[in-house]
């Protein structure tokens, strides 16, 4: 993995995660689930500005894309520093909040690891694809663990408490929209796999011929 590209990494993270040749990024609607309960809400430009950098920071610091590796990686974005993304902390502080409830300790060593890290939000998003994963993990990930102190633990009870006010504030506007996004996420997934047995029968046509 730490020969690829960012670009190439990041391709294989789409496939290998179902997400589609553009990760999702077109999608008029997105999954968010807690546990069994889906929370469609709509892919905004101010989402979809800030994930393709949260996808570059799932292939740097190998958090999964199951419900308790977004916490995780919500945790430690929220750590490390979301810059003037403003999707990306309050999408990370609701996050933050269910992770501490759901797998707390896991999101709690993630958020003091990113207390180490540096994001990549905001940096040339072309000319970042082009480096070595090895080389941006050299950049932007600390070389080994560091120990926590007060004023991590200060910053961790600081943002699980604006992860509170955050989360009631997305529940009111997502809640009332879970059935629309849930028709539409529906057809999306439809058309996804139309489009891949298409792939497959040309492939096998062309294997044929």
């Amino acid at each position: 993995m730490n020969d690829l590209t960012l670009r190439q990494a990041r391709d294989l993270y789409f496939e290998t995660n179902g997400f589609g040749p553009n990760g999702g990024y077109d999608d008029p609607w997105v999954d968010f689930s807690l546990g069994p309960v889906p929370f469609p809400f709509p892919n905004t430009p101010a989402r979809v500005r800030a994930v393709r950098f949260h996808d570059l920071h799932h292939v740097l610091t190998g958090y999964a894309t199951s419900t308790v590796g977004e916490f995780e990686i919500a945790a430690w974005e929220l750590a490390a520093g979301c810059k003037g993304f403003a999707a990306a902390w309050a999408l990370n502080l609701g996050g933050l909040l269910f992770g501490l409830l759901v797998a707390p300790r896991r999101t709690v060593a993630a958020f003091f690891r990113g207390r180490g890290d540096r994001t990549v939000y905001g940096e040339a998003y072309e000319a970042l694809l082009d480096l070595r994963v090895g080389d941006a993990r050299a950049r932007y990930l600390a070389a080994g663990p560091r120990a926590a102190g007060l004023r991590d633990a200060a910053l961790l009870a600081l943002a699980a408490a604006g992860g509170v006010a955050v989360s009631l504030l997305l529940l009111a506007l997502i809640v009332p929209l879970v059935p629309v996004g849930l028709a539409t996420n529906a057809l999306r997934r439809r058309r996804l796999r139309r489009e891949v047995s298409q792939a497959r029968a040309m492939a096998t046509r062309q294997g044929g011929a």
